[in-house]
């Protein structure tokens, strides 16, 4: 089965909550998750700043979902728990992104993977590489970790609660 990386954000309501809610949506649509990062707590980025601050996530699974059927679930997940769609990079009680999709590099209409912005993320690259350091992202030649140790805004993301699960043995 395909590998994915997936994360999550939300900076409305009760956050943590709404990370749980985002995985177990997921879940119950076909992701088998092998392996979520710590919960990270960060300032929000972009050109809305004047909102609550985000809680990120990462977590790594198996789906046979093909990317378009994942990111329709992802969609979905995001309006069940209330998400609206008014501002774009505004205030958002879940936010679910493709992060990666095995080793593939993906351009379709909505969809682009590895996600077009998560080399200049660090509450993603941060928590991606907390639980998946050698994992390639593709077209950048370098591993999460690679990406982490040189995303600017590092100093900016700091860990909320400790890892609800780690990898299998």
């Amino acid at each position: 089965m395909p590998r994915v990386a997936i994360a999550l954000g939300s900076n409305r309501g009760d956050r943590a909550a709404s990370l749980a809610a985002g995985r177990e949506g997921l879940a119950a649509r076909g992701i088998a998750w092998q392996v979520t990062s710590s919960i990270y707590e960060t300032e929000p980025v972009g050109p809305v700043t004047e909102q609550g601050a985000f809680l990120n996530q990462v977590a790594v699974g198996e789906t046979e979902l093909p990317p378009q059927a994942l990111l329709e679930v992802c969609l979905a997940v995001e309006q069940e728990q209330g998400r609206v769609r008014t501002v774009r990079w505004g205030p958002r009680t879940l936010d679910l992104d493709i992060l990666l999709y095995d080793d593939r590099q993906i351009a379709e209409p909505g969809l682009i993977i590895p996600h077009p912005e998560m080399m200049r993320r660090a509450f993603v690259l941060m928590p991606l590489a907390e639980i998946a350091p050698d994992w390639p992202i593709p077209g950048t030649g370098k591993t999460a970790a690679e990406g982490a140790a040189t995303v600017p805004g590092r100093e900016g993301v700091r860990v909320w609660r400790s890892s609800a699960m780690k990898p299998p043995m």
